[in-house]
């Protein structure tokens, strides 16, 4: 049978590995409710994105919608519709009304010169997303946010170990939600993380994830159960050493695709951000039928008959899903739908070979020779 290429894969560390993080757990019997395990692993990642506090959840959606309820957020929140599902389900989920602002061409961010004029007195936040490792204009949201007094949630899911001038990325905004979800660089099966640099917010997240309990007797508001188990934090512990291996191996893929695509007719890539070091996370490459010789899905269909399957990731906009259609104002976003449209994420994890990445550019390219 012919070797298939995955569009991704969850790094595993070596076996016996995880099996003697894990032995301890049956000493203790405590596999959950933060155990020694959990807060190894939040020590140590304060400690690698340079930050006071981390909360870790069972999963980043969960890890989102209990930071929405931590600030206590009303109204409306200015968010993008080019994401995956989760960041705006979180967001209607808790209440909210998502106001869609379109994105910039060159970063796929949120566009910050599109944001005042979505802002309403029912305003309470801008809900930004670090897409495909592309770290938003931090600055420029920022003063935006401080003008009008808005609180600023970014979703990281896409950018963990990132660094902006010499800045974590968890740094930026009021929160930062990270996914530890089984296929991104880092991970811990399942899992999440609220990065927070004030101790109430921090409290009020640990509470909520937990039932609303600051103590057993103590249940001061409505929670949740989103709290990370010991065997997912062992995964983080030991993934968390092979992190830097990890996002070597895949830079030297994207080192191929800049090189096989850039320049080509028909396909657009993104500019390296200047200042930022990049996790790799994942590599889109955009198709304009005209030039290309055919369409996103054509080429997606093409190389999945060859073994090697791609994501339109994302597609479509959030905003365009049908279970939001007559909740509420609906926003065009011109940008976000033409490239969600266009956009394919080719094949990117550690441990695919440079072989198989030119193998991958080949057949893209296959009518240039």
């Amino acid at each position: 049978m012919k070797k298939q290429i995955p569009v991704t894969r969850s790094f595993m560390p070596p076996m016996e590995e995880y099996i003697q993080e894990i032995a301890p757990i049956w000493d203790s019997h405590w596999l959950t409710n933060m155990g020694i395990k959990h807060r190894e692993l939040s020590d140590a990642l304060c400690k690698l994105m340079r930050v006071e506090y981390v909360a870790l959840l069972a999963n980043g959606h969960m890890a989102l919608e209990t930071a929405f309820q931590a600030l206590q957020l009303t109204g409306e929140v200015i968010t993008t519709p080019f994401t995956f599902a989760s960041t705006t389900q979180a967001i209607v989920r808790s209440g909210l009304t998502p106001v869609f602002c379109d994105i910039s061409p060159d970063d796929f961010t949120m566009d910050p010169a599109k944001i005042e004029e979505l802002i309403t007195p029912r305003t309470s936040a801008i809900v930004p997303v670090h897409v495909y490792g592309n770290i938003c204009n931090v600055d420029a949201i920022e003063k935006i946010a401080k003008k009008h007094g808005l609180k600023v949630i970014y979703d990281a899911a896409h950018a963990f170990g990132e660094e902006k001038d010499g800045i974590n990325v968890g740094s930026f905004g009021d929160l930062s939600m990270f996914s530890f979800h089984a296929t991104k660089v880092f991970h811990t099966i399942e899992g999440g993380a609220v990065i927070c640099h004030d101790s109430q917010i921090f409290d009020r997240i640990s509470a909520l994830k937990n039932f609303g309990q600051c103590s057993p007797e103590n249940v001061q508001e409505i929670g949740g159960n989103a709290k990370m188990n010991e065997f997912q934090a062992a995964m983080g512990l030991c993934n968390l050493r092979y992190l830097d291996e990890a996002i070597f191996s895949r830079k030297e893929v994207v080192e191929v695709y800049r090189r096989r695509f850039n320049g080509k007719d028909g396909i657009s890539i993104c500019r390296e951000q200047s200042g930022v070091k990049s996790n790799y996370a994942y590599f889109p490459i955009v198709i304009d039928p005209g030039q290309f010789g055919m369409d996103r899905d054509q080429l997606q269909e093409k190389l999945q008959s060859r073994g090697i399957f791609t994501r339109k990731y994302f597609y479509p906009a959030t905003n365009q899903f049908k279970c939001y259609q007559g909740m509420f104002e609906l926003q065009p976003t011109p940008v976000a739908k033409e490239l969600s449209e266009q956009v394919l994420v080719l094949p990117l994890y550690a441990g695919l070979t440079i072989g198989e990445a030119e193998k991958i550019c080949d057949i893209i390219l296959e009518k240039n020779k």
